[in-house]
């Protein structure tokens, strides 16, 4: 692995550990302000939408002008963002903080691009994998740090992320080389690349990728549901407390940092992206059904282990999939596209989980977050059963 990609991972992990601070806390910055559960969930969605609309242009950008500075901006965005939330004296100053997160945030997309820019065909999804195993050990250790760093007062965890972040821009600043040579850039003007729905078209009518699009947004859209509603779910189910439903998500970090981290990297070689991707909708339909059907509190951790595996497969590997069929000039506005999906499954899949937990039953959520993977399985099976090699479609 080149060093390059080294140094993008630590940045990935450092970016996340801010992120992993702050999430768990937002409410009661919100609650400091006299706001309520409702203006919480309105912040969630103001940074969704945010990002829904900035993603495919800031991915185009960084096609135009290069990743680093664009992720430099996203950086030191986020910093300035979280830096706001530790200053706030008024739900105004909170929105207009989590407003500039939303809109600088796609330094994970950007990160996918770098990764592209960087990797072979054959090591692309490995690298994306670890992206994310990087990516899970930040969420993982940011909200234990936050809770360690509100015991001396609410604005020291906001404070605290700031500096990482600054420093996170700083580190990338001097350290992090840039992925993309000015010969592989793209030479769009640049009302076009501020043209929301020219990203938008040029991304979504490509017909080369458009299922595999569907197949991941679909996934994320079962898997967020299963984010936000599970603490409810396990509570009416199980009687499980706050401390129980936290011991249960530290086992689905563990598990996905090791499933990205080590297990992705032992399979692709020998089975490729399109296998692992099947396989990993196949587990995803499986363990979310598992979970709808589980009697007994124990049942919950072999289901969620299938779904951690499901995910961990299938989401590299389509990542990948889909990257290997677009030009290297255009891989930018590729996954800022693939943000703008993510950000509609976290608007609309909480919504969806608690109007069929409400309304259906307990267990609603999950058969349809399964219904879902299935979905995904059945639109995707055609294109991952076989076609032409990606460097074939690119080049036709």
């Amino acid at each position: 692995m080149s060093p390059s990609l080294l140094i993008l991972f630590f940045s990935i992990f450092v970016d996340l550990l801010g992120y992993g601070i702050m999430l768990p806390l937002l409410p009661f910055y919100v609650q400091a302000q006299d706001g309520g559960a409702v203006i919480a969930g309105g912040l969630m969605s103001v940074y969704s939408a945010v990002q829904l609309v900035s993603g495919p242009v800031l991915g185009a950008l960084s096609d135009r002008y290069g990743r680093k500075p664009i992720l430099l901006i996203c950086l030191f965005g986020t910093a300035c963002a979280y830096l706001l939330l530790g200053l706030a004296d008024s739900l105004l100053v909170i929105f207009l903080a989590v407003f500039i997160d939303g809109l600088t945030g796609s330094n994970l997309t950007l990160a996918h691009a770098y990764i592209a820019d960087s990797t072979t065909p054959e090591t692309r999804s490995r690298s994306m994998s670890l992206a994310g195993g990087a990516f899970g050990l930040g969420i993982m250790a940011g909200p234990a740090l936050g809770g360690l760093l509100s015991g001396y007062g609410l604005s020291v965890p906001a404070l605290a992320a700031s500096a990482l972040a600054f420093a996170n821009t700083i580190f990338g600043l001097f350290i992090l080389p840039e992925s993309l040579p000015l010969e592989r850039r793209a030479s769009k003007s640049v009302s076009l690349i501020f043209s929301w729905t020219t990203q938008f078209k040029g991304v979504f009518l490509r017909a080369n990728i458009q299922k595999f699009l569907i197949a991941l947004f679909l996934l994320n859209l079962a898997f967020a549901g299963l984010q936000t509603n599970f603490p409810l779910y396990s509570n009416q189910r199980f009687d499980w407390s706050p401390a129980q439903n936290s011991y249960f998500y530290l086992y689905v970090g563990v598990s996905g940092v090791f499933i990205q981290g080590f297990l992705f990297g032992k399979l692709q070689p020998r089975f490729g992206e399109r296998a692992l991707a099947l396989f990993g909708l196949a587990c995803m339909a499986l363990g979310l059904a598992g979970m709808a059907r589980a009697s007994a509190a124990w049942m919950i951790f072999p289901a969620v282990t299938v779904v951690a595996l499901g995910t961990g497969c299938s989401i590299p590997s389509l990542t990948t999939l889909v990257s290997l069929r677009v030009p290297d000039s255009e891989q930018g506005r590729l996954m800022g596209g693939t943000q703008t999906l993510l950000s509609l499954t976290n608007i609309i899949g909480p919504t969806l989980a608690g109007v069929t937990f409400e309304i259906i039953a307990f267990s609603a959520p999950y058969f349809f977050g399964s219904l879902l993977a299935v979905s995904a399985l059945v639109i995707a099976f055609p294109s991952l059963r076989g076609g032409r090699p990606p460097d074939e479609a690119i080049s036709s």
